[in-house]
């Protein structure tokens, strides 16, 4: 459900970057709160976690594809917060990178999956979890629950956002200028997929990892408590060979045909029969020359490219975690004098 350059109009992702801006302030402030030595491979793992998991396309109705999006996880982990800085951090490495998502969209994709989808999944979660053991299986319920809420709705405001396009911007002629579909095809497209796959997949994965983690890392569900305490946390090398295997299992979402609904280039929109291409959608398409687009690697194969990429997005979003961390802590450090004169 990533919303490409050229789907949305200035003004909206110009909206839709004032909508996410204040989320992003509150997220870096509560989250500086958890960039210690002992949180920053929890949220290092998990956002790497998010970026891979992603990568798995699905196939879905009508010949497109969806794919998790993994952030009622890091929201059940590291609280809501957390998972907007996370999930936010892979959209921009997505964008930048792989030319997954449009520059000009990060905003809105941002707010769809980040803010929607932890805030909409985590509060699902503390509903049905309440305040029962970890062990107990009305975390894994409420887990499944909240992924598949959250990855609906925002599927929903996905849809709306591109929904809205050929109502609110089109030619003389009235021919749209961005997002070619209205809200009724908007909607049941994105929906439909969602609803009866995208969305159960979420919770199947979201699920699973949170049945292994109650029983095999139970401190992870007191993350967000663990910076005021003298304990450690346990090793973190399971989460990481994990998210390897997970890595290397990554072309298995080149099986899936099809492109994502609202993700087609020019091509692709001639192809599937549209018999126009959006004059703002022609115009901004491409807009950031992505130096991997589509996770391929020159001179590899696609298979081996999709895993250096996997590798590559893991590791940019791991560095940016640890050296913004280094920069807090240091910062943190140095006296209130010192601070100031700085």
């Amino acid at each position: 459900m990533h919303i490409p350059d050229g789907y949305l109009s200035p003004a909206t992702s110009a909206v839709m970057y004032a909508a996410c801006a204040p989320f992003w302030y509150l997220a870096g402030r509560k989250v500086k709160k958890l960039l210690t030595a002992r949180m920053v491979p929890v949220l290092a793992i998990f956002s790497a976690f998010a970026f891979a998991v992603q990568m798995f396309n699905v196939p879905l109705p009508g010949g497109t594809t969806g794919h998790a999006i993994g952030a009622t996880l890091l929201a059940i982990v590291l609280g809501p917060w957390a998972a907007v800085i996370g999930i936010s951090m892979v959209l921009i490495v997505q964008a930048l990178f792989f030319g997954d998502g449009g520059v000009t969209a990060i905003g809105a994709n941002a707010f769809n999956m980040a803010v929607i989808g932890a805030f909409a999944g985590y509060f699902t979660y503390r509903l049905f979890a309440g305040s029962s053991p970890v062990s107990s299986r009305r975390h894994v319920i409420g887990a499944i629950a909240g992924s598949y809420l959250a990855a609906n709705l925002s599927a929903f405001i996905t849809a709306l956002e591109l929904g809205v396009q050929p109502i609110l911007f089109r030619s003389a002629e009235g021919i749209p200028l961005y997002a070619p579909y209205g809200l009724n095809v908007a909607i049941s497209a994105m929906m439909a997929g969602h609803l009866l796959i995208a969305g159960p997949i979420e919770a199947i994965v979201t699920g699973l990892v949170v049945a292994y983690l109650s029983r095999s890392h139970q401190h992870l569900f007191l993350a967000s408590r663990l910076q005021n305490t003298n304990g450690t946390v346990r090793s973190f090398r399971p989460l990481w060979v994990g998210l390897g295997i997970i890595i290397l299992l990554t072309p298995l979402g080149l099986l899936a045909p099809g492109t994502a609904w609202g993700e087609w280039g020019a091509e692709e929109l001639q192809q599937i029969g549209l018999g126009f291409v959006p004059q703002g959608l022609e115009r901004l398409a491409g807009l950031w020359p992505a130096p991997l687009t589509d996770y391929t690697v020159p001179g590899w194969g696609a298979e081996l490219g999709y895993i250096l990429s996997a590798i590559l997005g893991a590791g940019i979003i791991v560095g940016i975690i640890w050296g913004v961390s280094k920069i807090v802590n240091k910062r943190e450090r140095k006296s209130p004098v010192e601070r100031s004169e700085g």
